[in-house]
């Protein structure tokens, strides 16, 4: 009886803790509302679950506790029980799966006239790159990496000429206008994370992985990695700045070039 009691208190305090909870998600600064909207739905699910058997154990302990006179009944199988509980599993995993698999498929889909930025993780460091005024990236290669080529543009390919370096942990972006990030690492697996954004994805060596955004709220946001990646990967943060576009044309007016730089 004591445990069934335990139970019950369990499940009470746990939801008026969820609700009186100081630790909610930051104010969004982005067009992501739907990832929030998806992890409702996976937090509503998982929470009626967990009230739903916590509440069952307990009554099945106080229903069938042990009674003089009483013996218990042996049933190994229930089909019908067993095929209720199957129904209602997968109905709560599809529900908790085909939202998130919904907003991924829109998430890695950048509009047409979403704005390039290259991404480029190193342990324990942030770079950026931006098109010059052609509006192209210019082509990369592993075999142009070098001190002072660190994202390896090809040094013979116009495009990449006018190409805008970032070498510090500070990426400015305009306020409202669609974005999407090329994301590339130079060692090992690293993950691009904004909070307040509600969207982050894996570097993964090799591989140019990418997701979009529209940046809806002004201001300076942390940049963290969000993939154990060694020894100082507490320390490889940096900080987004989200400002007007007169502001953003005149901050990166101001960063080097790849011909300048070289």
């Amino acid at each position: 009886m004591a445990l069934a009691i335990a139970l019950v208190l369990i499940v009470v305090a746990t939801v008026a803790f969820h609700f009186a909870s100081p630790w909610w998600f930051t104010p969004i600064a982005s067009n992501w509302g739907l990832v929030d909207d998806t992890m409702l739905i996976t937090l509503v699910i998982t929470g009626a679950v967990f009230v739903a058997v916590n509440l069952f154990i307990a009554l099945a302990i106080v229903r069938f506790r042990h009674r003089a006179g009483h013996r218990a009944a042996f049933e190994p199988e229930n089909r019908r029980l067993e095929g209720r509980l199957t129904l209602l599993t997968t109905a709560g995993i599809v529900a908790m799966l085909a939202p998130g698999l919904y907003v991924y498929s829109q998430m890695i889909a950048p509009p047409a006239d979403a704005a390039q930025v290259e991404v480029l993780g190193q342990q324990w460091q942030w770079r950026f790159r931006f098109p010059g005024a052609d509006g192209r990236l210019g082509r990369t290669d592993v075999r142009h990496v070098s001190a002072d080529n660190p994202f390896g543009v090809n040094p013979d390919d116009p495009h990449g000429r006018d190409d805008v370096l970032v070498a510090n942990p500070e990426l400015h972006l305009p306020l409202g206008r669609p974005v999407a990030l090329l994301l590339r690492s130079h060692d090992v697996l690293h993950n691009f994370y904004v909070p307040q954004f509600r969207v982050k994805m894996d570097l993964v060596p090799g591989v140019v992985s990418r997701f979009w955004l529209t940046p809806t709220r002004a201001g300076r946001f942390e940049i963290l990695c969000a993939e154990l990646c060694g020894l100082a990967h507490y320390n490889m943060r940096g900080h987004v700045i989200v400002e007007d576009e007169a502001a953003f044309r005149a901050w990166l007016a101001a960063q080097p070039s790849f011909a300048a730089a070289r």
